[in-house]
């Protein structure tokens, strides 16, 4: 019996062939995964790609910043074209939306070299008009672009917990997931390319309130007279408790582990802070939406910027505080 021939049209021939490129990405397994940026965020999300058996393929901008991946075995580039030559999986971390366009569609970015077919990760906070931006460049070349920005800090890095919130195609969202998994324990699907961008910049808005007010309560109990500690015991089991007071207590003393018991050193820097504040500024002009409390943080944090707390852990608003009271 002569074999049954399947005619498709145009439309149809295409979603046969997203199917089969979504299978066997899926598939692809442990081939090699490109990583671009290996910062405080970046490098242990990249070495948890290592841990679970994945050839990496790393660029930083900062030539020291590969070595150590260069004796864990790590494929070491000269630029992000170098590394879409190399790997059809791509994750990014980077630290705005202008680094993000640069190793994108630069002279010689992510672009310039990609394959066809290749799954593009950025897992850097920018403005999500700038995702759909490199989205749409990634879709002229034959590439898939999606967003996957994520929460939890270094710690979570560290230690693989991370949540990642995913915007792009809905039908990549499992090739996406499977090495997402090796670096977070919640990987979230939003919706179209920039959704996940959204998610995040709202996530920061409210933690940075968040951290403000418990650094304002904090310093008030102290003045009053109460123990730091037992009124972080207190606010930890009454209705004040929030992730600011009970696993990043910004004061020192309280916690151990955590950047205010290391003179704000590491975390998550208060210049990052602050221009994920701007994004969501923007998203709120955008959009006519009214963020007075989050207007507000955005200026605190822009001030600490200018009075030389751009380098430590946001939560080092409690220190600024202290000092602006003494003024």
């Amino acid at each position: 019996m002569a074999a049954a021939v399947v005619r498709r049209g145009p439309a149809g021939w295409w979603r046969w062939h997203r199917r089969v490129m979504v299978c066997s990405r899926t598939m692809a397994s442990k081939t090699p995964v490109g990583f671009i940026g290996l910062g405080n965020m970046g490098n242990p999300m990249a070495k948890n790609l290592v841990k679970h058996g994945y050839p990496v393929i790393v660029y930083d901008v900062f030539p020291e910043a590969c070595k150590e991946f260069q004796d864990l075995g790590a494929q070491v580039t000269e630029s992000p074209a170098d590394v879409a030559e190399r790997a059809d999986r791509i994750i990014t971390m980077l630290p705005s939306s202008p680094h993000a366009k640069e190793v994108y569609t630069g002279g010689n970015g992510i672009l310039k070299k990609v394959k066809k077919g290749s799954l593009l990760i950025d897992s850097s906070t920018i403005d999500p008009a700038v995702s759909k931006e490199l989205a749409k460049a990634a879709e002229n070349t034959g590439a898939v672009f999606m967003d996957a920005p994520v929460s939890g800090g270094v710690g979570a890095a560290r230690a693989g917990n991370l949540t990642f919130m995913v915007g792009g195609v809905e039908q990549e969202f499992n090739a996406a997931k499977e090495l997402l998994t090796c670096m977070g324990s919640n990987v979230v699907y939003c919706g179209e390319v920039g959704t996940g961008q959204a998610a995040k910049i709202c996530n920061n808005m409210l933690l940075a309130i968040s951290m403000i007010g418990t650094a304002e309560a904090m310093n008030l109990g102290i003045r009053l007279g109460l123990d730091p500690k037992l009124l972080a015991k207190i606010l930890n089991m009454s209705s004040g408790r929030c992730w600011s007071s009970d696993t990043y207590n910004p004061v020192p003393g309280v916690m151990e582990g955590v950047p205010s018991a290391n003179n704000y050193q590491g975390g998550f820097g208060t210049t990052l802070m602050a221009k994920d504040l701007g994004l969501a500024q923007i998203s709120a002009t955008n959009t006519k939406t009214p963020v007075p409390l989050g207007s507000q943080a955005h200026q605190i944090y822009r001030m600490m910027c200018a009075k030389g707390y751009a380098m430590k852990d946001f939560s080092a608003v409690f220190q600024f505080l202290r000092e602006e009271e003494s003024l």
